[in-house]
Formats: structure tokens, sequence, C-alpha cells
């Protein structure tokens, strides 16, 4: 098949595809006499797992991974958790990053009037930065 039908069958755009292929993620994809893009069965199920992944906020890094222990089925699965759980705890870390700018920006846009006064304490924080 070619990009528009692996595009379409993966759920991903032409441009995502040349874009894993270029980072490695797609390694030998066949060409066909003229040069074009040859996707087999295996390449589209193969993007739809790069697809997946991504919903789940796996780095391109981590995607290479999986996919090698996905490709490996003398794999233990013990390495899977393992990447699974260090990404939990990243996941984890930037939810708490992100509670903490919502109570920030809670914070400031509480203070502020909302008037048509110039003073807006949502642009000094952002100004200032945060206060230890």
């Amino acid at each position: 098949m070619n990009i528009g039908q692996a595009a379409r069958q993966s759920g991903l755009s032409a441009k995502m595809i040349r874009y894993y292929e270029e980072v490695g993620l797609l390694p030998n994809i066949q060409r066909s006499s003229a040069g074009y893009r040859v996707y087999t069965a295996q390449d589209l199920q193969a993007l739809r797992f790069i697809r997946h992944a991504r919903t789940l906020d796996f780095s391109v890094e981590q995607i290479k991974e999986l996919l090698s222990l996905w490709r490996n089925q003398s794999r233990q699965s013990a390495e899977v958790k393992q990447l699974a759980l260090a990404h939990i705890q990243q996941l984890q870390q930037r939810i708490a990053a992100l509670q903490n700018m919502v109570e920030i920006l809670q914070h400031t846009a509480d203070c502020c009037a909302g008037n048509e006064t110039a003073d807006c304490p949502i642009l000094e924080q952002i100004e200032h930065g945060q206060k230890d």
C-alpha cells in the first residue's frame, strides 16, 4: 500500500509517517521501482502501535525501546513493565507541575479585578515568576 493508504488505515498523517521513518521508528520501508514507499501489513501494524504509544505520551526514544521489545518474541515482560513504570513516574511529575501551574494561575486570577483598570496581577505574576 502507498503512504496515503497507510495514513488512512493507521490514523496518522503522511507527514507523521515520513517523520517516524526519518527518526528510525520504521526502518527499512520498501520502495517501488519508481522510488515510492510501499507499506506492508507489518508496517501498518507498527504504525498503529506507534500511534497508540503516542496517545500514551511515550517519547520517540521510549517508542523505539517499546518497538524493539514488541518485535522481540523472547523479551521479558519485566523490561516492558519497568519502562511503563518509569513513564508513569514521569507523567505523575508532569501532572504535579501542571497542577501547580493551575493553582498559581487560579490564585492570580482570583486577585485580578477584571475591570477597566490597567492593574493586573496575572501579568505581574508572569513578569516576575513564581515567588519562593
